[in-house]
């Protein structure tokens, strides 16, 4: 098996590779939502930079925002849990959303806007690897409005790859692209899904050997390490400035301790000259009682 590289788990490349090969990601959205690549009349892709500057960012989340016919659609991949990806989900429909007004129109021009997310780890409780979620009425299940919509894809509830891909399977196979990992994968994923297949993984291996993808990744790969080695450069200097908060209160302690003993040793001194001089006065008394009797 021939290990990939990089795969298309990789935001930068994922990115870089459907902005150059657009008609690729229409076809990709197509498929993610259910519709049919020739009813996409209107497409626009309204984020296409990746700023050099921010790749590097701990924030930095490259998504792939969209105009299709007139609705718009955000697609971002998660690869690590970090634990509130609906939350910010959420804030990315809403931000989307309530930019997208033109000024002067009325709210009924606001247009439907749709998260697409694509992650990497286990996010429901449920055997399905899509969930669609909508804004209704919790008893009757009546829509409120067909103007937010989320798709979220677990790519670890995907199936296994087919032997035939049908009709209504190009999603999974999309997403079975996004997930291999070796060379085998995907000649396999090639084979399934003829000419549209071969141009995504032709368009994979031709990004991810440009100068320009490898540089970005690069400046990332650069920023994380100098980010793991300033925090353990950090961790080191905290842990040093605690040995050595530790070293002076036990020094502090011991010198307690050892002012103490001093103190007990010299009262000790004080009470055995007592005894002494007791003891002398006792041999005298006896003394002088010798004489008498």
């Amino acid at each position: 098996m021939t290990k990939l590289k990089h795969t298309l788990r990789n935001d930068i490349l994922f990115k870089m590779m459907f902005v150059q090969y657009p008609d690729l990601l229409r076809r990709l959205v197509a498929a993610l939502l259910g519709i049919k690549y020739e009813d996409i009349k209107q497409f626009q892709i309204t984020n296409v930079e990746i700023p050099p500057e921010t790749v590097g960012s701990k924030f930095c989340k490259l998504d792939l925002h969209m105009i299709v016919n007139n609705e718009h659609i955000n697609i971002e991949l998660q690869v690590k849990n970090e634990g509130d990806f609906p939350e910010r989900s959420l804030f990315q429909w809403a931000r989307a959303y309530s930019t997208s007004l033109p000024e002067g129109e009325n709210y009924s021009k606001l247009p439907r806007t749709i998260i697409i997310g694509i992650v990497y780890f286990k996010l429901f409780e449920c055997e399905e690897f899509h969930s669609e979620y909508q804004l209704r009425e919790v008893t009757r299940n009546t829509q409120l409005t067909d103007k937010i919509g989320f798709h979220f894809f677990e790519m670890t509830k995907l199936p296994k790859l087919p032997k035939k891909v049908e009709a209504n399977k190009w999603a999974e196979l999309w997403l079975s692209l996004f997930k291999a990992q070796t060379k085998e994968e995907l000649d396999k994923i090639e084979a399934l899904g003829g000419p549209v297949m071969k141009e995504a993984v032709n368009a994979y291996w031709h990004v991810s050997a440009t100068e320009e993808f490898l540089e970005l990744e690069r400046m990332r790969s650069k920023a994380r390490h100098d980010e793991a080695q300033a925090l353990k450069n950090a961790d080191e200097r905290a842990d040093r400035r605690a040995t050595k908060r530790e070293y002076r209160k036990w020094k502090n302690v011991i010198a307690g301790k050892d002012a103490a003993l001093a103190d007990k040793d010299a009262a000790l001194a004080e009470w055995k000259n007592v005894v002494a001089d007791k003891d002398a006065e006792i041999a005298r008394l006896n003394e002088q009682l010798k004489k008498i009797t």
